[in-house]
């Protein structure tokens, strides 16, 4: 649904619903920018066990599923931001987003933050290219 700003609201079911008054992701000219996304289980909206590693699977997960929503990918994602609640945990952290952008990973910023929605361990927002925008 574009809305009269030219703003396009993106929801799935497949990731988490809002906790809060935003949208899961905006489209606008060509890009889509997501909202952070913790390591909630859409269906019980509860946070995965299994600390930072499971935790990081979740949120690139949901957010694949968001992005896919709104025709784009994690392949497209062109800039990620990175909240962990203990910069100790990069490692594992980076080792799982490895997984999620094995080739031309986009560009990121992580950042030690005080506290996250839920107690979530990290939480990850990212910009990302839309289908109309890549030239397919």
């Amino acid at each position: 649904m574009y809305t009269s700003e030219g703003k396009k609201i993106v929801s799935t079911e497949k990731a988490p619903k809002a906790i809060g008054p935003y949208s899961q992701a905006i489209c606008i000219e060509g890009l889509v920018f997501t909202a952070g996304q913790v390591g909630l289980d859409p269906a019980t909206m509860e946070l995965v066990e299994g600390g930072v590693e499971a935790q990081t699977r979740q949120v690139l997960t949901n957010l694949g599923h968001v992005l896919t929503s709104a025709e784009s990918g994690l392949n497209f994602v062109i800039k990620t931001t990175v909240f962990l609640k203990d910069m100790n945990d990069f490692a594992t952290m980076n080792s799982v987003y490895a997984e999620f952008f094995p080739e031309k990973p986009p560009a990121r910023s992580t950042v030690q933050v005080a506290g996250l929605p839920k107690g979530a361990l990290v939480e990850i927002e990212c910009v990302a290219l839309l289908n109309a925008a890549r030239g397919d």
